[in-house]
């Protein structure tokens, strides 16, 4: 496959391609051409275990969580091309939501801790 080949790929897939992706392809196409074997990797075509909309809705959430504000807005077009219901978007963000709630009630274990009374 060839960088354009990929780039059209990747076009196709979310409607456009983020800024950081076609930079890239400028900069580093072997960098876009990993990525695009990373994501055969984590999504393969053959036998998939997941539909294509709860891979999106599961890259969202590791998108959010993870604070990349790039994949965040790659998935938004994503989203909106598969036309995936409203609900399923606002429940991934909620649990998202929890999630990342729930860790920082476990980061905090050292200073609750700490506040605990003594026996």
């Amino acid at each position: 496959m060839t960088i354009d080949e990929v780039l059209n790929m990747m076009r196709q897939g979310m409607g456009k391609l983020p800024p950081a992706i076609e930079k890239a392809a400028v900069v580093d196409p072997a960098l876009v051409m990993e990525h695009a074997r990373s994501k055969g990797f984590a999504m393969p075509a053959d036998k998939p275990a997941l539909d294509e909309q709860t891979r999106t809705l599961v890259y969202l959430a590791a998108a959010l969580a993870g604070s990349s504000t790039g994949c965040v807005q790659a998935m938004a077009n994503k989203i909106a091309q598969q036309g995936i219901p409203a609900d399923k978007v606002l429940e991934t963000v909620h649990i998202v939501r929890l999630a990342m709630a729930s860790k920082i009630i476990g980061d905090a274990d050292p200073v609750l801790a700490v506040m605990m009374p003594k026996a």
